[in-house]
């Protein structure tokens, strides 16, 4: 039988992978933010903390009453017809192993274990490949993809962008990248950086105005964050640095301490500004001290890749349990916490190491940019620029290290790599794999030189432990 016009097997597997999910971790893990916005499913009031879409819509479907449900089948939904979509049109082109690959990409550890918890990473990751899904099912064809198709992609990226506050440097470039394909690099770049402006411009406005959510004070903590960092590095410059220091404040690996105890009372002057007031104060700190503030994003972003730093770098592991709750939210059962279990072991490996994937993204770009007009092409592109993007903004606008936050760029990388392996330059491909060989040995050497690490005792990275930096303490 002619594989091109027999039964869609690869649609068949991605919805036989759709219902074991489904069946396996019903009713979906709730982590201590599942629980914060489930509570505000049930009281009606919400705040911008954390995304206000995602507690809208769960209400909408009915989260009072089926508790964590409605959101775990909406993104195992989209996440597994994303990638069945894919899968099936690559068969259909004769391509059936790259259909088959992308599957088992759907069953990376420690992604799948985190696609199963309601969550906003999970819910960006299913919206953003769902719009990959429809995209490609035209674009990989030669086809040009029909309004109502565009119309779904436009409101599956719309909701991506307003369920992480940084999605916006994942989904614009993917957007412009998939729709601009005769524009050249400037007019490309000029789109990208003005489409990103706009969408952190107008998320804000959405979250208070449109869907009447609190003002929680959320803008502020990129500021605070990176002001703690320059103070502690700048010596006795900034009159704040002194007591952080005492209270070992800055760590590379989360914010969370600056507003507890002693530090939140040494940032407490920051915390009652306004914010165009705050980020005022940082930019004359970056102008005075672009030193202090250079390492303090490196720092960060070292810590948040996942390269230099000990082993069992924390918050990476996805659950293999539902957060206590008071309100009743059901856990999944024993069977889904042995996979979890299971899936956790791989999360230390390089396979978890959010820098790995980068490689892979730009050896995609690499390939992908020198066949311009190639409808496979141009879709590889969107991903790979869309992982680059967002990993790259992590080094300006990030305030925290935890492996979910990278379950797109992650998944992105490994498809665009995929639509892209059987054209890949040879020396490209060599210069890649030296790379990754040198960031994971270099890797593997400081996990091995370092102590085992828990969430309570997480050391400093040995990259950051010649500025001198605390611990961080929990996630």
């Amino acid at each position: 039988m002619n594989e091109r016009t027999s039964r869609p097997i690869m649609t068949f597997a991605a919805l036989a992978l759709l219902g074991v999910t489904l069946a396996l971790y019903w009713p979906g893990y709730a982590t201590y933010d599942s629980v914060v916005q489930f509570r505000q499913v049930l009281d009606g009031q919400y705040d911008d903390w954390h995304p206000p879409v995602l507690a809208r819509l769960w209400a909408l479907l009915g989260g009072a009453h089926f508790g964590t449900g409605p959101m775990f089948v909406l993104q195992a939904s989209l996440y597994w017809c994303g990638l069945g979509l894919l899968a099936e049109r690559l068969r259909r082109m004769g391509r059936a192993r790259a259909g088959w690959a992308v599957l088992a990409l759907g069953l990376t550890p420690p992604i799948i274990g985190w696609q199963v918890v309601v969550l906003k990473d999970a819910q960006m990751l299913g919206a953003m490949l769902a719009a990959t899904g429809l995209a490609g099912w035209w674009r990989l064809a030669g086809k040009r993809i029909p309004p109502a198709a565009w119309l779904l992609i436009t409101i599956l990226l719309i909701y991506a962008a307003l369920v992480r506050s940084n999605a916006a440097f994942a989904v614009v470039p993917f957007f412009v990248l998939l729709t601009g394909p005769s524009l050249r690099w400037p007019g490309r770049a000029l789109l990208m950086l003005g489409g990103i402006a706009i969408v952190l411009a107008a998320s804000p406005l959405i979250n208070r105005q449109l869907l009447r959510a609190a003002d929680s004070g959320v803008t502020r903590s990129q500021a605070i964050y990176d002001l703690a960092g320059i103070a502690v590095r700048a010596g006795d410059a900034l009159p704040e640095g002194a007591a952080l220091r005492r209270a070992d404040c800055v760590t590379p690996f989360f914010w969370d301490r600056l507003g507890e105890g002693n530090c939140g009372r040494a940032t407490a002057s920051w915390q009652a500004m306004r914010p165009s007031q705050l980020y005022r104060r940082l930019a004359m700190a970056i102008l005075q001290h672009p030193l202090a503030y250079a390492l303090q994003r490196l720092t960060h972003l070292n810590s948040t890749e996942r390269w230099l730093v000990p082993a069992h770098w924390p918050n990476a592991a996805p659950p293999a349990a539902s957060e206590p709750d008071r309100a009743g939210l059901a856990a999944p059962g024993r069977a889904a916490s042995t996979a979890q279990a299971m899936l956790s072991f791989f999360t230390d490996m390089p396979i978890g190491w959010p820098i790995c994937w980068v490689v892979a993204a730009l050896l995609a770009l690499w390939t992908a940019m020198k066949r311009p007009g190639d409808d496979i092409a141009e879709l590889a592109l969107a991903l790979a620029g869309s992982t680059l993007m967002l990993e790259a903004s992590f080094g300006i606008i990030s305030i925290a290290s935890d492996l979910r936050y990278h379950l797109w760029p992650m998944l992105a990388a490994g498809l665009a790599l995929l639509l892209m392996v059987d054209r890949l330059d040879r020396r490209a491909a060599w210069i890649a794999s030296a790379v990754l060989a040198l960031l994971v040995a270099s890797g593997a050497s400081v996990r091995l030189m370092s102590p085992r690490v828990t969430i309570a005792t997480a050391a400093i990275p040995i990259a950051a432990k010649a500025i001198a930096l605390p611990l961080p303490s929990r996630g």
